[in-house]
């Protein structure tokens, strides 16, 4: 069974960067867990609700095979969360599908995983990505390797297809 888990922050994640690719992601069977900064539910800035079942700081890589970093205003919780940036680390060392939508990139370009990847990122960030070291690219997704990462709200559904077919 594939299983991802999908960070959301607590407030202010990007209702679509979550609702599309998950359920495209459950559409083609994956398992899809999701987890926040804290437990209670968190909230998208357009109403999306969800109850998050872990925790960030409890996220174990080695038991998904994708860790999807969602974005909107509130990903930037995430940017200097060591326990953010371990899990990112951890996914590309162990060669799991790393995700990351919209400004949510700059938690993987802070973690050190992008130096010399192709990456895109919400155009505000794209000197956060360079100067991690990472190629950018202003293409609405980009993979590289195991790592997808996305521009925005618009990409979600070509985000979520490529994240499937990389589980797949």
């Amino acid at each position: 069974m594939r299983r991802a888990v999908m960070i959301v922050a607590h407030k202010d994640f990007r209702d679509e960067e979550f609702l599309q690719p998950k359920e495209m992601l459950e559409a083609e069977g994956i398992e899809v867990s999701v987890a926040s900064s804290d437990l209670s539910e968190a909230s998208g800035k357009f109403g999306a609700r969800v109850k998050p079942g872990l925790l960030v700081k409890d996220i174990k890589a080695g038991d998904f095979s994708a860790i999807i970093f969602v974005g909107g205003a509130g990903a930037s919780e995430y940017w200097d969360d060591p326990h953010a940036q371990k899990v990112a680390r951890e996914a590309a060392l162990d060669g799991k599908v790393l995700a990351a939508i919209c400004i949510a990139p700059v938690i993987l370009a802070r973690a050190g995983v992008l130096k010399g990847r192709r990456a895109t990122v919400w155009p505000s960030e794209a000197g956060e990505l360079k100067s991690a070291g990472a190629d950018y690219s202003v293409k609405n997704v980009e993979r590289d390797g195991n790592i997808i990462t996305a521009s925005g709200p618009t990409a979600a559904r070509e985000f979520a297809a490529e994240i499937a077919r990389a589980l797949l």
